[in-house]
């Protein structure tokens, strides 16, 4: 029911919908359109439709050619697909795409679950969508490049669509000392900005960090040094303050 409800809106929304049922169907004219791009208006005598030229030329739409109805349903279906995937790629040419965000960005645009499906089975098949890639290319920029703690990481790639596991793949790949080298640089700019009791800039540094997504222990390794570096001071007392 939902189906023949679909073919239905692709019908009406290709121009097929009011075409004659059980009859042949010459084609009396070819036109590229100037707008949009490697699109071509197909003319059977006063019944109109447009297609991507991909769809065209692969089942012949020539002038002269003879087609029935149930046979341009089948190219109405290959024809939004297509489209579908163009837009894909026009998206993915800014920068990578997670599949969730291909997705997102073709229902936006009105495209039916099975050609996004299609489009996505395509794109994963020609590595142009690569959620294991992309999530260990965001974490270790994220991570090393913009100082980000593991556990904002983890919170955007789940909002990616990324999978637990590919995320935990993701974060392994960063090392713990590296996400400790990148909280020591924030930390220590903090620090020198911060002023007051040494309780105090502990507790304005210790916050800072964690806004960052770094965990506790991250923290209290970083607040450490910092203390150390500042004052040359042995161990600090831990449970002065607790950041988990």
């Amino acid at each position: 029911m939902e189906e023949n409800k679909d073919m239905s809106e692709l019908e009406d929304a290709s121009g097929i919908g009011h075409f004659p049922d059980h009859e042949d169907l010459v084609i009396t004219s070819v036109e590229m359109l100037k707008k949009p791009r490697h699109r071509y208006q197909i003319a059977f005598g006063p019944y109109l439709m447009t297609v991507h030229e991909d769809v065209m030329l692969k089942y012949r739409m020539l002038k002269g050619n003879v087609f029935r109805k149930d046979e341009l349903q089948e190219i109405v279906v290959a024809d939004e697909r297509q489209r579908a995937y163009v837009e894909a790629l026009t998206h993915l040419a800014r920068k990578p795409r997670t599949a969730r965000e291909i997705e997102q960005r073709l229902l936006q645009k009105g495209f039916g679950p099975s050609s996004i499906e299609n489009t996505l089975e395509r794109l994963v098949k020609d590595k142009l969508v690569d959620d294991a890639v992309y999530a260990k290319m965001w974490a270790e920029q994220r991570m090393t490049s913009h100082k980000k703690g593991r556990l904002w990481v983890k919170q955007e790639l789940r909002q990616k669509g990324i999978s637990s596991e590919l995320i935990s793949d993701a974060l392994d790949g960063v090392s713990r000392d590296e996400e400790l080298a990148s909280a020591l640089t924030i930390g220590r700019k903090k620090w020198q900005q911060t002023s007051g009791e040494l309780l105090d800039r502990k507790r304005k540094t210790g916050a800072y960090l964690m806004r960052r997504g770094y965990g506790g222990e991250q923290v209290r390794q970083t607040l450490n040094i910092l203390i150390k570096e500042d004052q040359g001071e042995s161990e600090w007392d831990e449970e002065m303050e607790d950041f988990e």
